[in-house]
């Protein structure tokens, strides 16, 4: 059972990255120890992925082949003793099982036995356990990859999203500053262009909370610019969790929505604080406004992206598709009483690495 259990557990790196000719030769012989076949092939719908085992080069490929389309019902088949060609060490029965996928069949597992070998119902029983294992594995690495390409769409939306009113600000802001004080509108301008580089920039998926704070303390200084007096921002994060990894433009947008929905709101002296906090295992990013608040069914909507707004839901959702449902945004409000958004992310998740 243990090596059982290692061989099947070898497979599954390999088949994790989809199945093709690579992945299919390492996850072979692995399939062939577990299913105790003298060789073993993996086909997909048109072509012989791998053969393993002893003898295992002198197969035919279009018999292979032929033989992968017998499961074309979706059931495993017994090819008789003898069916296979005689050639050493193989020439016995053959146990033909559908690798399924989204339920469609995408190729085949067989295994080929010994001309001596008596073939029992437990083995077609395993080369069946062991199809489905292959298939299992394989519709994760879709669903990774699916869920890829959802996080990266979502992102790209979100850039598309940067605010053009935020935008038109900031160079209004940059402008006014130009006669009085031109250090100031180079300092702003040299900022800008900064954080318009970091959010535009395509080829990153993750970042370092060091990383995205530091540019968020540049979209605060613009909007500072613009606000003057009114907003005071505050930051205090614990060092400990700056290098936690975190998805590219996931701390902006609770900020951006902070100062839309919290100083923008009302007139008055506003203030923003950032918070980091290390919960040994987990980081809590908090970012708070005394603002005008909101009703719980008016935060829950914000989180879900209704009527129109994007932002929150956005980066909720790509929170739980990298790191789990246990992650991702709360919000804690009230009306007249201010808005906490809180994002908790652990601090280390294998294949979440910062480019």
């Amino acid at each position: 059972m243990r090596t059982a259990l290692h061989h099947a557990t070898a497979t599954l790196p390999h088949l994790r990255r989809g199945l093709d000719g690579p992945s299919a030769r390492k996850a072979a012989p692995h399939l062939r120890a577990l299913t105790q076949a003298a060789a073993l092939a993996i086909t997909d719908e048109d072509s012989v992925l791998a053969v393993d085992g002893a003898s295992a080069s002198t197969l035919s490929v279009e018999w292979l082949l032929a033989l992968s389309r017998r499961v074309e019902d979706g059931r495993i088949h017994v090819e008789p003793k003898g069916a296979v060609r005689p050639v050493p060490d193989i020439g016995g029965a053959a146990v033909v099982a559908p690798l399924v996928i989204q339920q469609r069949r995408v190729g085949a597992l067989v295994a080929l036995y010994e001309r001596d070998r008596r073939l029992r119902p437990d083995d077609t029983r395993v080369v069946g356990e062991a199809a489905a294992l292959v298939s299992a594995q394989v519709e994760l690495s879709l669903v990774a990859a699916q869920e890829e390409r959802l996080t990266k769409a979502e992102l790209h939306a979100l850039r598309a999203r940067i605010s053009p009113h935020f935008i038109y600000n900031s160079l209004a802001a940059i402008a006014s500053y130009i006669h009085s004080t031109p250090d100031t509108a180079r300092t702003l301008l040299a900022e800008f262009a900064d954080f318009t580089r970091y959010a535009f920039r395509g080829e990153r998926t993750y970042v370092t909370i060091a990383e995205e704070l530091h540019y968020v303390e540049k979209y605060l200084r613009l909007e500072q610019a613009r606000f003057g007096d009114r907003l005071t921002v505050r930051v205090q994060v614990d060092p400990d969790v700056l290098q936690t990894v975190v998805p590219v433009l996931s701390l902006q947008p609770l900020v951006e929505n902070a100062v839309k929905h919290g100083v923008e709101a009302l007139a008055g002296q506003r203030t923003i604080e950032i918070v980091g906090i290390d919960h040994d295992l987990d980081v809590e990013l908090r970012v708070c406004d005394n603002g005008p608040g909101m009703h719980p069914e008016q935060a829950a909507s914000a989180l879900s992206g209704a009527h129109g707004g994007i932002g929150l839901s956005n980066v909720n959702r790509r929170l739980r598709s990298t790191f789990g449902e246990s992650y991702g945004l709360e919000i804690e409000s009230e009306p007249a009483r201010g808005t906490t958004v809180a994002m908790v992310v652990p601090k280390f998740r294998v294949g979440v690495r910062a480019a």
